[in-house]
């Protein structure tokens, strides 16, 4: 287990120090967090054979996290994925955002939760609690939003990630957790063979812009349907717009749903490591990513990681929710408190 050194980390950003986390818990299992972005750096997990491995993205320097463009490891926010134009209205008063991805808004703009330092406790080996501010106009959000973050490492193997936000005045909020994973523990390797299972009977389709129409569609009969496993790659280049948009799977889940409780979202196999990821969300929806712009790049050690070799699926709300009346809510009112959890729970298979 080559873990990444701490003292690459070791330094003052925006008045906070920052810092190189290890986690560990009962059974071995080891997380490396940054308080840079909430950033997972590492996470070793067993195979079938119990060997240890990193299954994360990622760069072994602050000084790579400071100019990367893919959100590797990443807290998102306030408002995870795109809005469109940056713009939305709300209570009749509109707010336009900082337009960072062409015209449009993307993961909170320049400023996001992933560039920030957040100020770090480690509560114990198995659990770290991160919090930050965002004060009212950054990026163009209305209200100062407070919020915290909390990782914990199960001894069931299970990764949980939970999150509380409140806010002085009305605003929007959407965050998620931004790991890229490849469960083969090689960057190098494409994830087109991992199999996908997603809790899911509709998507939401997208337009040249990659931003939601607003339709709410059946995933039956389409390169969008993951209710019994397949792998990723079965149908990634298949001649159908939704992914022409995408340049592969970048879309939003509607997940199956009973009573806003924590639910399963999705499932993972990698049949040559028997590695197994199970997703559990209070969230909504969850979108598929499959690397389609990563380039090759150096990750941790001189490996280098690159197009497709690694996959995200990230707990959240609908992307544009704003501009979608019909879309699961994202308002955060000044008595109320948001909460999200989300579990990546580690098993193997035989």
């Amino acid at each position: 287990m080559q873990l990444v050194n701490a003292r690459k980390f070791d330094r003052k950003l925006q008045g906070i120090e920052v810092e190189l986390i290890t986690m560990k818990n009962k059974n071995g299992m080891t997380m490396q967090i940054t308080n840079y972005g909430g950033r997972i750096v590492s996470l070793f997990v067993p195979d079938r054979n119990g060997n240890q491995t990193d299954v994360i993205l990622g760069y072994d320097s602050l000084d790579a996290y400071l100019e990367d463009p893919f959100y590797l490891g990443a807290i998102i926010g306030r408002y995870a994925n795109r809005i469109n134009e940056g713009k939305f209205s709300l209570f009749g008063k509109e707010y336009q955002l900082t337009r960072n991805v062409g015209l449009h808004h993307l993961h909170g703009g320049i400023f996001g939760l992933h560039a920030k330092v957040w100020i770090s406790e480690q509560l114990s080996e198995q659990e770290v609690q991160l919090s930050v501010g965002s004060p009212d106009g950054e990026e163009g959000y209305p209200g100062s939003v407070s919020i915290e973050a909390r990782y914990r490492l199960r001894d069931d193997n299970a990764l949980h990630i939970s999150f509380i936000a409140r806010t002085d005045q009305p605003t929007i909020i959407n965050l998620t957790s931004h790991p890229y994973f490849n469960l083969t523990g090689d960057p190098c390797k494409s994830v087109l063979d991992h199999q996908l299972k997603i809790e899911a009977e509709h998507f939401t389709p997208i337009n040249e812009h990659l931003l939601p129409t607003g339709e709410v569609v059946s995933v039956a009969q389409t390169v969008f349907d993951f209710r019994k496993f397949r792998t990723i790659g079965q149908q990634i280049n298949k001649k159908d717009p939704q992914i022409k948009y995408a340049g592969g799977y970048d879309h939003n889940f509607v997940l199956m749903r009973t009573n806003n409780k924590i639910i399963k979202a999705a499932t993972v196999l990698e049949n040559q490591s028997g590695r197994k990821l199970e997703v559990f969300t209070s969230e909504p929806g969850l979108q598929l990513y499959s690397g389609n712009s990563l380039k090759e790049t150096d990750g941790k050690f001189g490996q280098k990681f690159g197009y497709r070799t690694g996959f995200c699926l990230e707990a959240q709300h609908f992307p544009d929710s704003p501009n979608h009346p019909h879309f699961p809510m994202t308002i955060l009112m000044p008595d109320q408190i948001y909460r999200q959890d989300t579990i990546y729970k580690f098993l193997v298979e035989e």
